[in-house]
């Protein structure tokens, strides 16, 4: 097997405050995502893990972009905005990719998201309240929204992992 490079990205101070720390943390995770998905190609990228699942490193990204959009935009904003991917019809269809989803065009829905939903944020201290209400019908604090995305991300980023070492044996990151 081979050891995945590296991608630029830094871990939080240790000394960091609360917000710098998770929005560092955050951050380390949206990056090992992408550094996940380095050097392969758009066929590698749709790959399947293991049969029967079909998860792939594009459906991830995807999946992820969508997720951001929903906690920052649409919950901690307010923002009316429709699904990237999914549908009533079809709620995973954000993990679902065709064999014309390219990396270039996912990512770039990823970085918009992201940066979005860096925005949404900038304007809520941790202690605010979301303005959209969760499916219980409560809002989240700011501080409850970020915990949970840096959860959302390691987990799937182990997801990540399995996947890149099942297309081409790369493990590290």
């Amino acid at each position: 097997m081979t050891l995945m490079t590296s991608a630029e990205r830094a871990e939080p101070a240790i000394d960091s405050a609360e917000r710098p720390m998770l929005e560092g943390w955050l951050d380390y995770h949206r990056e090992t995502l992408i550094a996940k998905c380095a050097g392969l190609t758009d066929a590698q990228l749709r790959e399947a893990s293991v049969p029967p699942s079909a998860l792939t490193l594009l459906g991830l990204v995807q999946h992820l972009a969508e997720v951001e959009r929903y906690w920052f935009r649409a919950i901690l904003a307010g923002e009316e905005l429709p699904d990237l991917y999914s549908t009533e019809e079809d709620p995973d269809a954000d993990f679902t990719v065709s064999e014309t989803t390219t990396w270039a065009e996912t990512e770039a829905v990823w970085r918009a998201e992201t940066a979005a939903a860096r925005e949404s944020a900038a304007a809520f201290g941790l202690d605010d309240f979301s303005k959209g209400l969760g499916s219980s019908g409560k809002p989240f604090n700011l501080r409850w929204i970020y915990t949970h995305m840096i959860e959302e991300y390691a987990r799937h980023n182990g997801h990540a992992d399995l996947v890149r070492e099942r297309v081409d044996g790369a493990t590290g990151v």
